[in-house]
């Protein structure tokens, strides 16, 4: 048999459980020993044991394997779901039970073949996004120990990432599913509102809460939601929600800038942002800047308005009956649910304002995706420790109106802010429309295969059409698109032979000028600039949206006896102008 090195996905597990390479009990005993050896890294409240896999491994015997799409597969579960002979504890020993059934989701993937291994930490009561919040330790993040793990889905997450199971069960009310796949460097797929039962869940909202799954790729995800998508019919909650088409969105949404970043690594995250949205553009699909303003509102709504008085709902009596057992951030956001103000009339005005968003939504995301990043940043624990309402506040900037909206959400990653810590982005559609999300998650993917590329304004000579698009060409770059630049540069007809245009970017004034963005290989990128003589060079270029790339940029001294053609808007302009002008000359 052959040994197995984790992390592992269902599709290695499914091949050569088929080959005979492996077997579940190989598995199985892998990922104990590793929980063993990981258990100051507080990811399970019960962990892996085969006094309560056994069952599951000996009645594999009598399954088809090649039937069974998860046969063998095993899985993580956060405690806040029920698995029948497991405790549940929400991450509050004194709340604990030990439940008779399987949740609705966990019993359709044993059905499907899958072993539930263990129960995983969370923040307490599925109150928070930061993966410190539970009496069982703080989650370590699987890159970097001093950083959050995110949560409140936090064990689960890492459960994954450090290949102690295969995919993970979380759940999502505020951006539990999503948060900790972003700092985990996993896929998170948050399903439409009721599309998954909630059945066997401890409620948070119980309104908005999803069950939710972490993977190591998205066809791990996909085969999960096919397994356990479908109406429940003993849950009030549940929905007969399919995944519409698998088809590309007609255009892409991106919340205009500037955006919020924040945490240690604010700058590299806001340039990982800037790069995922060049990549978005490369994906020649229409893209449409928009303003963020109703997401923010209705995700106010969450935990400055009367919403949380659903957790309280949920959970208070058992607070008021067993006073100092609940974690006191915890008990601290709950709590806040008491508030005179919240009462019945501001629960309906609320209400109603949500209504008014959702509408506003549909409108905006008719045949749309908008993208995000996940989080804006991410903290130390120490941070976490110090400010642990403020940090945990900021986790949610970009997360917390997603099932206000009812909308359905996919966390991807996107590359690296900086050394193991991992960047990610969110693609958000309305109910209903997984499938466009999972066409675009695979289109993105791929494009995030290709080999390394910057993108490189030109403004001159290197355009289309033009002398040196030669050079373009031979260093493997790729025409993209037509763009501008911000409105803040000025454009000079330098006096060499052939002629050729300076951009210089002004401090006051200045006008937007027209350029041609190219993909141009990192391998090729430092001979071609190499090659450029002065007085051009490559600097940052700012664009019309507020990105900036490298392009051809004009030192100063170069453009003394130039003529300003600023006012043409750019080179192909001022060519043409020269061009009617010597004509008329005749």
């Amino acid at each position: 048999m052959s040994e197995i090195q984790l992390p592992v996905t269902i599709s290695w597990l499914r091949e050569r459980y088929l080959q005979d390479i492996v077997t579940p009990e190989q598995v199985i005993q892998t990922i104990i020993e590793h929980a063993e050896t990981d258990k100051e890294k507080h990811i399970w409240i019960t962990p892996p044991s085969l006094a309560h896999i056994q069952p599951y491994l000996d009645r594999l015997k009598q399954l088809d394997r090649v039937k069974l799409p998860l046969w063998g597969i095993p899985f993580a579960v956060k405690d806040n779901i029920d698995v029948a002979g497991m405790p549940t504890t929400a991450g509050c020993k004194e709340f604990s039970y030990l439940p008779a059934e399987h949740a609705a989701v966990v019993e359709r993937l044993i059905e499907a073949g899958a072993i539930p291994v263990g129960k995983t930490n969370l923040d307490q009561f599925a109150t928070g996004l930061v993966g410190t919040r539970s009496p069982y330790g703080e989650t370590e993040n699987a890159l970097r120990s001093e950083l959050i793990s995110g949560g409140s889905s936090s064990g689960s997450a890492v459960a994954v990432a450090l290949g102690q199971a295969a995919f993970s069960l979380g759940t999502d009310t505020a951006g539990s599913g999503r948060v900790p796949a972003a700092l985990n460097n996993l896929v998170g797929l948050k399903p439409s509102v009721g599309a998954w039962s909630s059945k066997g869940v401890v409620p948070a909202c119980e309104s908005l809460d999803c069950i939710t799954v972490f993977a190591h790729d998205l066809e791990d995800a996909i085969l999960v939601d096919q397994v356990v998508r479908g109406n429940q019919a003993d849950d009030p909650w549940s929905k007969e929600i399919g995944i519409g088409e698998r088809k590309l969105p007609a255009k892409l949404l991106i919340p205009e800038g500037p955006l919020t970043f924040y945490g240690p690594f604010a700058d590299a995250y806001r340039e990982s942002w800037e790069k995922s949205v060049r990549q978005l553009k490369e994906l020649q699909l229409p893209v449409q800047f928009v303003d963020t303003q109703l997401f923010q509102a209705a995700a106010a709504l969450l935990y400055e308005g009367p919403w949380v008085a659903e957790r309280w709902s949920a959970l208070g009596s058992f607070i008021d009956s067993n006073p100092g057992v609940t974690f006191p951030v915890t008990e601290q956001v709950l709590r806040s649910a008491t508030k005179p103000e919240f009462d019945a009339s501001s629960v309906f005005t609320a209400f109603h304002k949500l209504q008014s968003y959702k509408l506003e939504a549909r409108r905006l995301l008719q045949d749309a995706v908008l993208v995000m990043p996940t989080a804006g940043g991410t903290w130390t624990r120490e941070q976490v420790a110090a400010d642990p309402i403020g940090t945990n506040s900021a986790m949610g900037l970009y997360t917390n109106h997603c099932n206000l909206l009812d909308l359905c959400a996919l966390a991807v990653p996107s590359g690296e802010a900086a050394e193991d810590v991992p960047f990610g982005v969110t693609l958000f559609a309305g109910s209903g429309s997984e499938g466009t999300l999972f066409e675009l998650a695979e289109t993105i993917r791929m494009a995030q295969q290709r080999k390394p590329s910057t993108l490189v304004a030109v403004c001159g000579l290197h355009m289309r059409g033009l002398p040196l698009e030669r050079q373009m060409l031979e260093h493997g770059a790729v025409f993209v698109r037509e763009d501008r630049t911000s409105a803040s540069y000025k454009l000079m007809k330098l006096q060499t032979v052939p002629p050729k245009p300076g951009l210089m970017k002004q401090t006051q004034g200045g006008a937007a000028i027209e350029i041609e963005l190219w993909e141009m290989p990192l391998a090729a990128f430092g001979a071609f600039t190499a090659a450029i003589p002065a007085p051009l060079g490559i600097g940052k270029i700012e664009l019309e949206d507020g990105t900036a790339v490298p392009g051809f940029i004009c030192e100063a001294y170069g453009t003394l006896g130039a003529e300003d053609i600023t006012s043409y808007g750019g080179w192909r302009k001022a060519l043409a102008a020269s061009s009617d002008t010597a004509k008329a000359a005749l």
